[in-house]
């Protein structure tokens, strides 16, 4: 089929960050960049008054021509606001950079060029990105000219003129090195689904966003104001990170590593810390909630309607395909610190600036972060219908390694005739029975079955004493009180086995994880009891690994781990999937000792560089990727059934529907629990809820 490439230059005075439809809104596309499959660029410079050349034109009327571009929602959404009279059908478009990213790839066209190793001129480069910064930005305000054109800066437009057409270039150089094995067939029209959920958006209440803006700014100038009294000026507010730093070193002699929620939570729970050092760490906390910045994204990003768009990344968790977050970053919201009726009750305040009448200085801040998700709620005439699957995790790796009995307790429990799966953990791990743990749950401290939920989230993937302390960083648990509930129940071989470790571990200078040695040892041990437990989830990882190595060892020979086929072609080790897509691993290699690494984003620098994996992680991996694809599985049905989806946040279905009974979470969760045809042993659940504001549910 012939491909119309295509690329835009563009001026707008709506920052970009503030999202692609609010910038689109108020866009004029100063050049258009096109190529025929593989004839050469042209250029037309749409300030000069020109019509539209003829090629362009009849490419773009042409419905039997694919239209390509790189980031491709971009330029879309731009043409329909530039060019309302071309309506290009979303089925028609392509995307180089969607294609990458469904390959485990970097987005940026630059960066694909250096890894793909395509040939790019970097003076050019330096070239163009200045002046992308002259012609397509309001210039500062300070200068009295506000904008550079073909007319102030004549020479400099020539040369950008020439620039222009150099992405195409690279584009159709990246499109030939890269692999079309999960940008084909139902991937490439599940793509076409994502970009209807992005153009349709949601609705933002932004009466409260704009309300919980002017909260936080005075409740920060008040927590500014009490961190100068502690530190004695010292400090002039809690954001300010190294000042604060600095004085906690030098004032209480507390040197840490950063200033992440969890760091600072462990040291807040030392009940030997001084009243003043607890409430500055606690200022801390409040001071950097990120969701002002949320907030921020509502009001500045939403467009006339009310409606924020562009919100999801289609394949942007790499490796897994995952959906991302974008602009308002929907997977990464705060996980609620208050009850939902105090913040239904908080939101009617904040709107009504009146908020501390019943929340205290330092509460508005945790009132704020809570009532984020009450900033997304359904149109007039219609409500909000969520569902979530279940477990979805749990249930995935239990089903790819076989691990029978707690397939058929997943089972019981979806027939209301077994008890919760936290539950059976703990009663497995301590031979008591599901019984004693609900007991303790409801007439007890509840710790048992809580001991069972970090477990079970945790340790799936090969996670140790690690995995217990971001657990407990997430699910808000003192590690030291559950050391003491689980401590009498560990068996005298398990407590042996963890005493020698911690003796290792010493002796090899590697510390604990700034815990407690008994805390330490109770982590260990309930990670080796549920290990004990998992027998076929642990050898699971052990298979997996080394199949991956075979596969790298042997390129061209497919080796099979349990439903999974493992392969190296050239320079990728791909994983064949239940549902036939592919998980993609560049350039892997084995490096001394066998380690098995491969090329990709660090999760910390942003930067391309070797990872190192394990099989555990490759399990993680698969596990997410296969949620991925169960979840996808059920997103053409559920529009079909009328159920409008605005998002999708991990396992979770956002979906605007009439406002009607026919319309229920039930409906929804069994749609989401219908097994893909690759998947008919899978048991499935889901739950949810309908209202007219999201929340956790």
């Amino acid at each position: 089929m012939t491909r119309l490439w295509l690329d835009f230059e563009t001026f707008s005075d709506v920052p970009i960050s503030y999202g692609t439809h609010a910038y689109a809104e108020r866009v004029e596309i100063m050049l258009a960049s096109y190529a025929l499959d593989d004839e050469d660029v042209d250029v037309w410079d749409c300030t000069t008054g020109a019509p539209m050349p003829v090629v362009l034109r009849e490419a773009l009327d042409d419905q039997d021509i694919e239209v390509w571009a790189h980031n491709s929602h971009f330029d879309r959404t731009v043409m329909r606001h530039a060019w309302p009279a071309f309506d290009v059908p979303r089925a028609r478009w392509r995307d180089t950079m969607v294609k990458a990213l469904a390959h485990s790839l970097p987005g940026a066209l630059g960066t694909l060029c250096d890894i793909l190793r395509v040939p790019t001129d970097k003076a050019k480069d330096k070239e163009g990105h200045r002046l992308i910064q002259l012609f397509c930005k309001p210039r500062p305000a300070t200068y009295k000219l506000r904008r550079a054109t073909r007319e102030t800066h004549p020479e400099d437009w020539r040369r950008f003129v020439a620039y222009a057409g150099l992405d195409i270039e690279a584009m159709r150089e990246v499109d030939k090195r890269l692999p079309t094995w999960n940008y084909r067939g139902e991937e490439l029209a599940l793509w076409h689904l994502d970009q209807k959920i992005n153009d349709r958006g949601f609705t933002a209440d932004l009466e409260l966003a704009r309300a919980a803006i002017r909260a936080t700014d005075r409740e920060k100038r008040v927590l500014a104001r009490r961190t100068q009294v502690i530190t004695d000026d010292a400090v002039q507010a809690a954001t300010q990170r190294d000042a604060l730093l600095a004085h906690l070193l030098e004032a209480y002699g507390l040197d840490l590593p950063d200033m992440q929620q969890a760091t600072i939570e462990r040291r807040m729970n030392d009940p030997d810390l001084p009243i003043e050092l607890r409430e500055l760490l606690g200022i801390r906390l409040q001071a950097s909630t990120t969701s002002t910045s949320k907030y921020k994204t509502l009001v500045n990003g939403a467009s006339p309607d009310g409606r924020l768009r562009g919100c999801l990344q289609f394949d942007g968790a790499a490796r897994t395909g995952r959906w991302a977050g974008r602009l308002f970053q929907p997977q990464n919201l705060p996980r609620p610190t208050l009850k939902q009726t105090a913040i239904n009750e908080g939101i009617d305040l904040l709107k009504a600036d009146c908020a501390d009448i019943l929340f205290d200085d330092g509460d508005i801040m945790a009132l704020t972060s809570s009532s984020i998700r009450g900033a997304l709620i359904c149109a007039p005439g219609k409500k909000l219908v969520v569902a979530d699957l279940s477990n979805i995790e749990g249930r995935g790796i239990a089903w790819e390694a076989g691990e029978e009995w707690k397939l058929q307790a997943f089972r019981d429990f979806d027939a209301g005739q077994g008890h919760d799966l936290y539950a059976v953990a703990y009663a497995r791990a301590f031979a008591i029975t599901p019984d004693e743990v609900m007991e303790n749950k409801h007439t007890g401290d509840g710790m048992m079955r809580q001991i069972g939920k970090v477990m079970e989230l945790m340790l799936g993937y090969e996670g140790g004493v690690g995995a217990f302390l971001t657990g407990a960083a997430t699910y808000r648990i003192d590690l030291d009180a559950m050391a003491k509930t689980a401590r009498p129940s560990i068996p005298a071989d398990v407590w042996a086995e963890a005493e020698e470790f911690v003796a290792w571990r010493k002796g090899k200078h590697m510390g604990l994880f700034g815990l407690d040695p008994n805390t330490f040892c109770v982590c260990d041990s309930l990670k080796r009891l549920w290990r004990r437990e998992h027998p076929n989830i642990v050898a699971f990882w052990r298979d997996l690994l080394d199949a991956a190595r075979l596969a790298v060892l042997n390129p061209g020979e497919t080796f099979e781990c349990r439903a999974l086929k493992l392969r190296r072609d050239g320079a990728w080790l791909r994983i064949l999937l239940p549902s036939g897509r592919f998980l993609c691993y560049p350039s892997p290699q084995l490096d001394d000792g066998g380690k098995l690494s491969y090329m990709g984003v660090h999760q910390y620098t942003r930067k391309w560089t070797r990872l190192h994996t394990y099989g555990g992680k490759l399990a993680e991996n698969v596990t997410q990727a296969i949620a991925r694809d169960v979840l996808a599985s059920s997103m053409p049905s559920i529009e079909q059934a009328g159920f409008e989806i605005v998002l999708t946040v991990h396992d979770e279905v956002l979906t605007e529907a009439p406002d009607t009974d026919e319309y229920t979470p039930a409906l929804l969760s069994e749609l989401m629990t219908t097994n893909p045809s690759w998947a008919g042993d899978l048991p499935l659940a889901a739950a949810g809820f309908q209202a007219y504001r999201y929340k956790k549910d």
